[in-house]
């Protein structure tokens, strides 16, 4: 139950963290616009859905090296993980399988995004999983 927990957290976080500090970069720097819902092949599922999944699974991952963590080195850990491994592996493995440039033709605006944005994504999934993993309320 705690995985089907964890995917969930990474899942909302991409939507709302993510997506969120996106639409606020789109709004200030005339970046790329949230909510993407172009299809993405081979089934066509909308890009935003498709990125929520992928940070359901990269929640399942960092999940285990997050959660042990107490007071700010939860919240630290939660950040720094969510800007790293997820960035470096967009920037250095999936842009060039999509035929983009291998890292993002090391473009500082694209880093300095991608960082952002996922670590943002990462303090997302640390305080959906408090929100989440809270002892349920004992019946009266």
């Amino acid at each position: 139950m705690t995985q089907l927990k964890v995917f969930i957290a990474g899942f909302l976080a991409t939507l709302v963290f993510h997506q969120g500090l996106l639409e606020i970069l789109h709004v200030a720097a005339n970046g790329p616009a949230p909510f993407d819902f172009s299809g993405v092949p081979p089934l066509h599922v909308p890009k935003v859905i498709s990125l929520a999944f992928w940070g359901g699974i990269w929640a399942m991952l960092l999940w285990p090296l997050i959660r042990p963590n107490a007071d700010w080195r939860y919240w630290l850990t939660a950040l720094v993980l969510g800007a790293v491994g997820p960035s470096l592996v967009a920037l250095l493995i999936v842009f060039p399988l999509k035929g983009m440039p291998f890292a993002a033709g090391w473009d500082p605006k694209i880093w300095v995004a991608a960082f952002l944005l996922n670590g943002a994504w990462g303090i997302g999934v640390a305080l959906f999983m408090r929100w989440l993993d809270r002892p349920a309320a004992v019946a009266a």
